[in-house]
């Protein structure tokens, strides 16, 4: 099995509400905001090759909003979906699966693209069958007013209407190596993989934990729909974590890849961070 970061860009959110209860005095200097209290972070992938089989997980913003929608998140870097595929000698056409974690626009905007007289939509990766927890579903297409604007119509629905959905209950195995666990606390029925590799654990955290920043039990963001349970199934998932000596994967921290945690008198603490390469000894 291989693993490979997929860079799909940048883009910007209000550093408040990603730290939610925790004072800027203290989130700021682990990771800094602008003069305009905006912090940088990635919208990072992850390919899993095993065999025949080629699982992204996630897969960005994607490019098909208006200029409005997009000036609201001031997209920045050298990053893009297609081009981090192909740096790594893959096209569209040769994904299998399409993981998707929860469908939050800066998570699943990439799977559906304009067609080519942008008279409509077509899928990115027209040959694979795309994953997603039944719940989430369930919840994104009947949503709460508070998550409503961050579930688009043009990610879901187009997807559903080309028969290569695939929904799912609960935790389950994709493949010998990819176990899913579902998180609540964030957004309902978020799935998150869970990938061997050798004697090795590297688990994709999506906005279970965003940032390396975000480790300690206090930090969660603004963003949760039910903070209490995020911080009940963060707690439970960091000391698992520390235990096992599992590999965090970030998918929106734009200055570390992965990090280490350590069980420490003060709680669970950032051991070391590193790029993925690195933490499978590559």
């Amino acid at each position: 099995m291989k693993l490979y970061p997929i860079h799909t860009g940048n883009f910007k959110l209000d550093g408040g509400a990603m730290f939610g209860v925790v004072p800027k005095s203290i989130w700021n200097k682990a990771y800094p905001s602008d003069e305009n209290n905006l912090i940088n972070l990635a919208m990072r992938c992850l390919l899993v090759v095993d065999g025949n089989r080629r699982i992204l997980i996630d897969n960005g913003i994607g490019n098909k909003q208006d200029d409005k929608f997009f000036g609201h998140y001031f997209l920045n870097g050298d990053f893009s979906l297609i081009g981090s595929l192909a740096k790594h000698g893959f096209l569209p056409e040769d994904i299998t699966d399409v993981f998707l974690t929860h469908l939050h626009f800066d998570h699943c905007g990439g799977t559906v693209k304009n067609n080519a007289d942008k008279t409509g939509y077509e899928l990115t990766f027209p040959n694979a069958v795309h994953w997603l927890s039944k719940t989430q579903w369930d919840w994104a297409t009947r949503p709460n007013r508070r998550e409503k604007a961050s579930f688009l119509h043009e990610n879901m629905m187009p997807v559903a209407e080309s028969g290569k959905l695939k929904l799912f209950d609960g935790p389950f195995r994709l493949l010998p190596g990819f176990e899913i666990r579902i998180y609540n606390g964030h957004t309902v029925g978020q799935a998150i993989p869970f990938i061997t590799v050798g004697d090795k654990t590297v688990v994709f955290m999506a906005d279970t934990t965003p940032t390396s920043a975000h480790v300690p039990l206090p930090y969660i963001m603004s963003y949760d729909t039910q903070p209490l349970i995020s911080l009940t199934e963060k707690e439970a998932f960091m000391n698992e974590a520390a235990e096992n000596n599992f590999i965090l994967f970030f998918e929106h921290d734009a200055y570390h890849e992965c990090c280490l945690v350590e069980k420490t008198e003060r709680g669970i603490k950032v051991k070391e961070t590193l790029d993925l390469g690195l933490a499978l000894g590559r």
